[in-house]
Parts: C-alpha cells; structure tokens; sequence
C-alpha cells in the first residue's frame, strides 16, 4: 500500500473536504499512531498504521465493494448533470476512491448493482468471456408457454444496431402465466443493451418490470431495499470470483 498525506487519506475515507479535515486537526481530534497529529503533510501508511479520528480507528482497505440495491430512475452511471446516478446513493468517500460500477442496470430496471475499487474484479464480472449468471425477475405482459421456455434455451435472434445476433442460451423459468400479466425468472450469461427486454420482445411480450436478482453465486440481500447499500464481506466477494 503506497503511503499518502494524512489530509487526503481523511478526505478520501469520508471525513469532508481537505479543509474540514485541517480543522479536524488543529482541533486535536485526529492522532497516528496515538500521537496527535496537527500536520495535514504528513506521509502515512494507513494500512500500517493506526489513524484515528475522535478516538475511533479509520479502517482502512485496499479495495471496497459495495452491494446496491439500485432502485428504478436511477442511472448506471459515476456522473450526470441532471439525473441522479448510483454513485449519488452512494457516501462521497466512494467516488473519492473511484468506486464504479461493475456492469449497467438499465435506468428501469432495478436490483442488485455491484460497485467496486477493485478493477479485477469487475473486469471478471463484466467480461463475456468468463458467462457470469445473471438472474433476473421479469413481469411482461401477456402469456408465457413452453414454447418461449425452449426459445430461450436455444438462443433467440435479436435486431442490433449491427445487424441480427443471436443471443446466447438462456434459462426461462415460468412462474405465472395469464393472458393478462406473467411473471418469469431469466437466467443469462451476457449483458448485451437491453438484453432481457429485447429477447423478450423477440417473443412479442413487453418487459414491465425487470428486477436483478443475482450476479454469480451471490444474491441480493432481502434485507436492503431500494436506493439501500452496503459493503460485501470477503465470503461474498468470495462468490463473485469462484
């Protein structure tokens, strides 16, 4: 872990701009080491050593992962003039640290989100190449039938701005069907824009709802609820890069 000044270690974990942070000091309130620390230049190493601030330690980690429960009308994004983004949820110490997100919900959709420091990871998470499960719970209009389940299974055509691809297989799993409103869980290995609304359209059904429920081994915690975060233990990173 490369060292850094003491007012930016405190600026990046939360604790306000560098300015506040000074105040934080000539106050008497910030001590390294147990040693009050007036100086904002000082070079440490907060992996180290013990910085703390009102007597409480800043615990320091070399890369934070947070869960999201990103709600609908939110987007997946670190900034935007006029709409709010994930990274607006989210305390100031993480876009500090540059903690992006690890792949995109659409603005309507909502569900779990992860965001990372970590750029290993959401390369892995991201990358088609490593068919990371993603499931997800869709409420479309109209009905659902076996026919749709074996469509989606064998991998259905879909209009791009390039052209038609083919998606790759994908689980359907029907869990009500009316001639009204049918409720499904979709299980893919891809994120193409759009995907699971565009597939099923490609079956003449209108996506109106979508909700994310899973990313690899890992799911949603039911305790959140939308716009709620927190941070991933080191078990459930864990499921994220078996």
């Amino acid at each position: 872990m490369p060292r850094m000044r003491l007012d930016r270690l405190l600026s990046n974990m939360g604790f306000g701009t560098r300015s506040s942070v000074r105040e934080l000091l000539r106050a008497g309130r910030v001590t390294v080491d147990g040693a009050v620390a007036k100086d904002a230049g000082i070079s440490v190493d907060p992996a180290a050593q013990a910085v703390c601030v009102g007597g409480e330690r800043v615990e320091w980690k070399e890369n934070r992962t947070v869960m999201l429960f990103k709600p609908r009308g939110v987007l997946t994004a670190a900034r935007d003039p006029k709409q709010t983004t994930v990274l607006d949820l989210l305390p100031p110490m993480y876009r500090a640290l540059s903690c992006m997100p690890a792949g995109r919900l659409d603005k309507d959709t909502d569900g779990l989100l992860i965001l990372t420091t970590d750029g290993q990871l959401a390369h892995r998470l991201i990358s088609p190449a490593k068919e990371v499960k993603k499931v997800y719970e869709a409420t479309v209009d109209g009905p659902l039938s076996d026919a749709d389940v074996r469509a989606f299974a064998e991998g259905l055509e879909i209009d791009d701005a390039d052209g038609v691809f083919t998606a790759k297989p994908a689980g359907l799993s029907v869990l009500s069907s009316a001639d009204e409103e049918s409720r499904a869980r979709v299980t893919v290995t891809e994120g193409k824009y759009h995907q699971v609304r565009r597939m099923f359209a490609a079956r003449g059904r209108t996506v109106l709802t979508l909700r994310r429920l899973s990313v690899g081994g890992l799911v949603l915690d039911p305790a959140l609820s939308p716009g709620q975060w927190r941070e991933m233990s080191d078990e459930e990173i864990a499921l994220l890069e078996s």
